[in-house]
């Protein structure tokens, strides 16, 4: 090999590792790995069947630059109530939490939260997106990138010892609740409510911290409610006794800091549809989860019409306090009631 050739060798290897150096770096500086933090363990329902399809959905749209790294049960540390500063500070990059697991901060959501409003997550989750767009996204939620917003199935009683027959049954009963709009129900139905996340409630339940917990069918199995309470109360007619509020909430920096086909990625497995979806598959694993308890020889208590119109009606200034707190803050309760309403009927037809 002559002089000249050696060098012209050289120099092509040159170019070649150059031009090799340099992709990597453009593909390293596209690429991300974000971190999803949850608070139930990775076996529920929520983190199973919506969050992990949707991780899915999200790295195969990307072709592989986008990962999602899921931590469950809580696994980077802190409580379920700090998830949204997580999200807004940057701890972590996505989290799936209740706007409700911070009192009074997130105000409009609450109006889902209203005791018997609707028994249809998948509809309530649609008009809650929708209300999002229209008057929470530059105020409740400002600063922080949200990707969904959803409910779950009609919430019921769980208690240990004799069941839930009739409102007078409620009296003075050590309540698990998630939010302070179901704390403000259960103390109007004259329980003794307590505020905690819902994977503290089998503990407190075998120690006798708590008679019994408010939550939807579909998580009890987690939780091995059915092995720990003795009977379980729904309500009849087409209104749940509550529902509780959801979001899957994002940092909005690392949001901002995607180009734009990666973000345009993350919108198009968010919003409505995702939403509506998300809280149709939380309410299809109540039949299964009601099915342990039965299996469990636990007893279902269901009020019938004629009692749950005496609940209804025993909860209603849990609505017009609501209302008024609104109506003190600068917003107008009645009309956010009203739109809530007409929105879940919409999507109801």
């Amino acid at each position: 090999m002559t002089r000249t050739t050696r060098i012209r060798s050289m120099l092509a290897g040159g170019l070649v590792a150059c031009s090799a150096l340099l992709s990597a770096g453009i593909a390293t500086a596209q690429d991300v790995t974000l971190r999803l933090h949850q608070f139930l363990p990775e076996q529920a329902n929520v983190p199973a069947y919506v969050l992990k399809p949707w991780i899915e959905r999200v790295q195969e749209a990307s072709d592989g630059r986008i990962a999602i790294e899921m931590y469950s049960a809580m696994a980077l540390g802190g409580t379920p109530p700090q998830l949204i500063d997580q999200a807004r500070d940057g701890v972590v990059d996505i989290v799936w939490t209740l706007p409700g697991s911070t009192p009074g901060r997130f105000p409009q959501s609450e109006v889902f939260e209203l005791p018997f409003f609707s028994a249809d997550a998948e509809a309530t989750s649609r008009a809650y997106w929708q209300l999002f767009e229209e008057s929470m996204q530059e105020t409740d939620f400002a600063g922080i990138k949200i990707l969904g917003t959803w409910v779950h199935g009609p919430g019921l009683v769980h208690v240990k010892g004799d069941g839930v027959s009739s409102l007078e049954d409620m009296a003075d009963l050590k309540l698990r609740a998630p939010t302070r709009m179901i704390t403000q129900l259960l103390e109007q139905m004259g329980a003794a409510p307590i505020g905690m996340p819902v994977p503290a409630i089998p503990e407190s339940l075998s120690k006798g911290v708590i008679d019994g917990a408010v939550v939807p069918w579909e998580v009890t199995p987690s939780l091995r409610l059915s092995e720990l309470v003795d009977s379980h109360t729904e309500f009849a007619g087409t209104q749940a006794f509550y529902v509780a509020t959801f979001v899957l909430a994002m940092n909005q920096a690392k949001y901002d800091s995607l180009p734009d086909d990666l973000k345009a990625v993350i919108d198009e497995n968010s919003g409505l549809e995702f939403s509506a979806l998300a809280g149709k598959t939380m309410q299809e694993y109540d039949a299964p989860a009601r099915a342990i308890a039965e299996e469990a020889g636990n007893e279902i208590i269901v009020l019938d019409e004629a009692e749950v119109a005496r609940w209804v009606e025993a909860s209603q200034p849990v609505v017009e306090s609501w209302i008024a707190e609104m109506d003190g803050r600068g917003l107008e309760g009645q009309a956010i009631v009203d739109r809530a309403r007409a929105l879940i009927e919409e999507a109801t037809q």
